[in-house]
């Protein structure tokens, strides 16, 4: 399985500048192989790197200038909702779409107000996975026909946001830790997942348990896992 991390090389192809070019961003090989496949048979598109962490979409990002980033929500080195917030301050003309497995509409709602474009599940056919790439390619919005009737209702006004009074008083970056602490990770595993240092988790950890009004770590870990496993069964 070929590694494209940073692969200049390809733009020398002689349709390569014809078509889109596209960035990869998923934590796991054979996912970013499976979907730079999928997309290279296309004759507009085409995946010009691939990267398996934050600070590597950000070198391929400066290095190459890809049109569109494709990224998951689970990619080692950062969060992913900041790692969307610095591509668009930094590089505003860079498309983002999400493909991931998160079907919490919680998700989708924070990747679109930190600046992605679209939000789909990795379990949608390959052809509405395309169809996606081009939707948001030609400036538009889009999001995966079983989520875009809550996302509306949401953005319109007429659906409230999840539970303001619980997980929705989380500062993005709370939000992940959070999430992290739900899936049975330590402070230290969080913190090389982010990239940030022990000490900066574990006051996000007291951070959220004053705002979820739990009075011990031993009860913020609890919660989580039961969020966690809540969600996933939706």
């Amino acid at each position: 399985m070929p590694d494209r991390t940073l692969m200049p090389a390809k733009r020398c192809q002689p349709d390569f500048r014809m078509r889109a070019r596209i960035l990869v961003v998923d934590s796991h090989p054979v996912t970013r192989y499976g979907i730079a496949r999928l997309i290279d048979k296309e004759p507009d598109l085409a995946v010009c790197s691939e990267s398996g962490n934050v600070p590597g979409a950000l070198a391929a990002i400066k290095t190459l200038k890809p049109q569109l980033v494709l990224t998951d929500l689970n990619i080692p080195g950062g969060d992913a909702l900041e790692f969307i917030k610095d591509v668009q301050t930094h590089y505003p003309e860079v498309t983002l779409l999400v493909v991931t497995m998160h079907d919490e509409i919680f998700y989708a709602e924070r990747a679109l107000r930190a600046g992605a474009r679209g939000y789909i599940m990795k379990d949608e056919p390959c052809e509405e996975v395309i169809e996606a790439i081009r939707h948001v390619l030609r400036g538009k919005i889009y999001i995966s026909k079983k989520m875009s009737g809550k996302v509306l209702d949401i953005f319109s006004g007429r659906h409230r946001r999840e539970d303001d009074t619980t997980t929705g008083n989380l500062t993005d970056r709370e939000f992940e830790v959070f999430g992290l602490i739900g899936h049975g990770m330590t402070t230290s595993e969080i913190a090389k997942r982010l990239g940030l240092s022990p000490k900066t988790v574990e006051t996000h950890r007291i951070h959220i348990r004053e705002k979820l009004h739990l009075d011990s770590g031993a009860a913020l870990i609890q919660y989580a896992v039961r969020w966690s496993a809540t969600r996933a069964l939706i």
